[in-house]
């Protein structure tokens, strides 16, 4: 039979479970309907679900449909397990997203839709509770199509004119296909569904069985099973423990086939040996509710838990698989953990880190300093739901302290971090440059040093240190986010150096050059949706400015007004119980995270925390070095004199200071062509000769698109090449500038076309990159515009890393110049081997280039000639 692994996921109380029981029943899996209320529910397994009547726990069933074996996972429902939830869908074919009829779309509702799209799962949606008074077919349908996608398509109501042309709306295929044939083929439908530019609808009542027969039908006409690769490969998705005491790794199998006794590993050519772990599996299960059957083989598309895997966790790919991103919701809470008077806090962290291992997102951690156990929770109910587990699984009875907002700290500007370690018989040196990411794009690590400087298992060892721990930030000690970091020199000793040595080095660079740079604390803020009558709205936007936050102008809905905006989770998050309070009942408050923004009260924040950076001896920020055979510490704000690599001069004069602590910012190149020798040598004395070459290796991936979106012509046709970022040229120049704010397609066609003027007069080959990198599912495309080339980078690559790429490859056989006036990007790009123009330069170049071409054409216009194109630029040259 052909497998698929459907979740089935809601806002809380829209039904899900009831679903689920109802799916189960109709296709035979059930002798007779479970109920929630009732406490008997197959998938509500745990004696804490059927107690609260809510799913906690992630579970799976096993559900025969036509041809099809469908594994279905249940998912929480409730926003404090939305960690569970997330999980799950990182092993889903396909998603039922349940709205409630009476409900509609809820804030939760919001952000699981926003999660399914991020995942690219297809998504059917059932609207439950139909019979209820109140549930409108028509307003809900309308709803969904307003607040998550206009390609919501009613499948209940019979496949009449109006279901094909709503249907066709959804795609220019399709509707050419309706156009010809006057409906669409299922093929197309399904097409449409799996790739997410289709979503059908369903409407019933699932505690009636009302339309669930008509759903499970859609469902087994327009699934469609995924193609698996023959090699194994697998994704974790769950940890946890059965009753006996057996680790339990739940994972669905993406490619091949999996056996009982097979050997297992997450062995990766970046991993270090010490981290590398093969183990064998003892059991493989098929859980269906609380019951499991035990196979000897699984093939692909099926999801199992097995036993005798002791170092997995969630998100993990083994085989051929990737391992998955970090998840995007996380506690915003963190809580001390109180425990029994004298009860030994370290054998507590033993017996809570086997709960972390079932949710990471937990971050159970040990305060030294305050002799303290810290956890985060994304709420009350979950905190309550801890207790219970941690009394009934390990005998220990718990409180938790009052609930602070975990902060997260990041930095304004690029800097340069050094760390040195040199006890004696012991050496490494790490020099490493930190820079400012988006909100929201955590941390990412990478290298551009070269091989000939440090060997390439020693660069690697580098990146793993970077990626094994939480570097904490020096305001308040809070984990950093939202920043890159790159390897951009080191140093090893033939015979002294040790696997620890980088290990030590690396973490005082990061350290070191976060005490160097600006740093900004970030806080957790909410985006929320206030409903309301009209009389208190006023109330309303006035507590929203208190509380620092933005509102958007209301909005009649009804007889209610709508407020939509965003404010800190630090003064929001008891609101909801003011606003029941003022509004007597009439008002609802529906708050989903919005991510990290700086913080709006830093001063009081940092004040309250009271953390000194420099006493914190677990991230030490000062350098060892040896002398007369014994080592010493140095400061860190005086090692920069003691390393052995030379590095950049970020406190240059004239730079601003960071006020609060008098910290340096780094220096923002940003000058012309006639500062290129100056750069090229602190370059080369740092970091020696410039190759041309890449200062990084590259990844096989890279080497093979570079063929793929770089036109490189013949050398001898084209000997010079000029790459542009677009948006950075038009963000910096004046008048291009202007003209975006009013149209963007506008301020992009006038650079074009001054860049075909420029190319037919210099007769270089001009290369314009535009960011694409946020359009989803895109390719990448390369055009010609005339005289020049124009490039949309792919989804997920910046006109930054594009330019970095081209430029290696280019600049191999060719002259290489990039106008861009990014910091960073120019001293990348100078270590590839070609020269940098800054904006403001190459606007002035585009100036004179104008200015000659004109001249010539007057010229000639006085004489009334006429000349050719190729004779006007000969002519042009001649005068330059």
């Amino acid at each position: 039979m052909k497998k698929l692994a459907v979740g089935i996921l809601a806002h809380v109380d829209a039904g899900k479970t009831t679903l689920s029981e109802g799916m189960l029943y109709r296709c035979g899996c059930l002798k007779k309907l479970g109920r929630v209320d009732h406490q008997d529910a197959f998938l509500d397994t745990d004696t804490l679900e059927r107690e609260r009547g809510i799913t906690i726990f992630s579970k799976q069933a096993i559900l025969p449909l036509e041809d099809w074996e469908i594994t279905l996972l249940d998912t929480p429902g409730h926003v404090d397990f939305s960690s569970e939830m997330e999980r799950t869908l990182q092993v889903l074919d396909y998603a039922i997203l349940v709205v409630s009829g009476t409900d509609g779309v809820q804030g939760h509702t919001l952000t699981l839709w926003h999660l399914l799209k991020r995942y690219r799962i297809p998504t059917f949606l059932f609207v439950n509770k139909m019979d209820l008074d109140g549930a409108d077919r028509s307003a809900l349908l309308t709803e969904l199509q307003e607040r998550l996608d206009s390609s919501c398509v009613d499948f209940s109501g019979g496949y009449g004119e109006g279901f094909w042309e709503s249907v066709a709306m959804c795609d220019e295929d399709a509707l050419n296909q309706y156009l010809e044939n006057g409906r669409i083929a299922d093929k197309e439908i399904a097409g449409l569904i799996a790739r997410r530019r289709l979503f059908p609808c369903f409407f019933g009542s699932a505690l009636k069985l009302d339309g669930i027969d008509a759903f499970l039908q859609g469902l087994a006409r327009y699934a469609r099973c995924p193609a698996y690769p023959e090699a194994f490969g697998a994704k974790v998705y769950k940890v946890a423990w059965d009753p006996q005491g057996n680790r339990l790794t739940y994972l669905k199998v993406t490619g091949g086939s999996l056996k009982v006794r097979a050997l297992l590993s997450n062995r990766r050519a970046s991993l270090p040996e010490e981290k590398i772990w093969e183990e064998k599996v003892n059991q493989i299960r098929i859980y269906s509710g609380a019951k499991f059957q035990a196979v000897d083989e699984v093939p692909a598309g099926t999801v199992c838990a097995v036993t005798g895997l002791g170092r997995t966790y969630p998100g993990e790919g083994l085989g051929t698989e990737f391992s998955s991103d970090s998840p995007i919701l996380e506690p915003v809470l963190t809580y001390q953990v109180l425990l029994p008077y004298g009860y030994d806090p370290h054998t507590a962290m033993q017996k809570l880190s086997q709960l972390e291992e079932e949710d990471p997102q937990l971050h159970i951690v040990w305060n030294g300093q305050l002799r303290e156990i810290h956890i985060q929770l994304m709420g009350a109910v979950q905190m309550e739901v801890l207790q219970r587990i941690i009394r009934e699984r390990f005998g220990l009875d718990v409180n938790f302290g009052a609930g602070n907002i975990v902060y997260r700290e990041t930095i304004a500007a690029p800097v340069e971090g050094v760390g040195h370690f040199e006890p004696l018989r012991h050496y490494a040196e790490v020099h490493l440059l930190l820079e400012p990411g988006e909100r929201g794009s955590g941390l990412q690590f990478g290298t551009d040093c070269s091989e000939d400087m440090l060997d390439r298992n020693w660069q690697r060892l580098v990146l793993t240190h970077l990626e094994e721990r939480v570097h904490r930030g020096v305001l308040t000690g809070s984990p950093i986010t939202d920043m890159r970091i790159t390897l951009i020199a080191g140093r090893a000793h033939e015979k002294h150096t040790e696997g620890g040595d980088f290990r030590q080095a690396t973490y005082r660079a990061v350290r070191q050059g976060l005490m160097c740079a600006k740093s900004l604390l970030l806080e957790p803020w909410y985006d929320f949706r206030l409903e309301m009558p009209a009389a208190y709205v006023g109330r309303a936007m006035s507590d929203v400015q208190r509380m620092a936050g933005t509102v958007s102008p209301p909005e009649t809905v009804g007889s209610d007004v709508v407020l939509t905006g965003s404010a800190p989770v630090a003064n929001m998050r008891d609101y909801a119980a003011e606003v029941a309070a003022y509004t007597r009942g009439q008002g609802r408050l529906f708050c989903t995270l919005k991510g990290y923004e700086v913080c709006h009260n830093p001063d009081e924040v940092i004040e309250a925390i009271g953390y000194n950076s420099e006493q914190d001896l677990d991230n030490p920020a000062d350098s060892v070095f040896c002398s007369h055979g014994a080592g010493f510490v140095v400061k860190w704000d005086q090692v920069r004199q003691h390393m052995h690599l030379e590095g950049f001069d970020w406190n240059a004069p004239g730079q601003a200071q960071a006020s609060a602590a008098h910290i340096p910012q780094a220096v923002v190149y940003s000058g012309g062509l006639e500062q290129d020798k100056e750069l090229q040598t602190i370059f080369e004395r740092t970091y020696g000769a410039i190759k041309p070459r890449s200062i990084r290796p590259r990844s096989e991936r890279e080497a093979a698109g570079a063929a793929e979106l770089w036109p490189v012509p013949p050398r001898d046709e084209r000997p010079e090449f000029l790459l542009v970022d677009g948006y950075n040229i038009i963000f910096a120049w004046d008048e291009l500038k202007d003209l975006a704010k009013d149209n963007l397609d506008a301020a992009r066609q006038v650079l074009m076309d001054l860049l075909s003027n420029y190319q037919g007069f210099h007769k270089c080959e001009v290369i314009l990159v535009f960011d694409a990198y946020k359009v989803p599912g895109g390719l990448g495309e390369v055009s010609r515009y005339h005289n020049i080339y124009v490039v949309y980078t792919k989804e997920a690559e910046t006109a930054d890393a594009y330019i970095e790429k081209a430029t290696y490859e280019i600049a191999k056989k060719y002259r290489v110049r990039v106008a861009t006036s990014d910091a960073a990007e120019q001293l990348i790009i100078l270590g590839h081997g070609a020269l940098r123009v800054s904006a403001r330069a190459f606007q002035e170049e585009i100036g004179f280039t104008n200015r000659q071409i004109r001249e010539i054409l007057t010229e000639n216009n006085r004489h009334r000639r006429t000349l050719t194109v190729k004779a006007a630029m000969d002519k042009a040259l001649e005068k330059t």
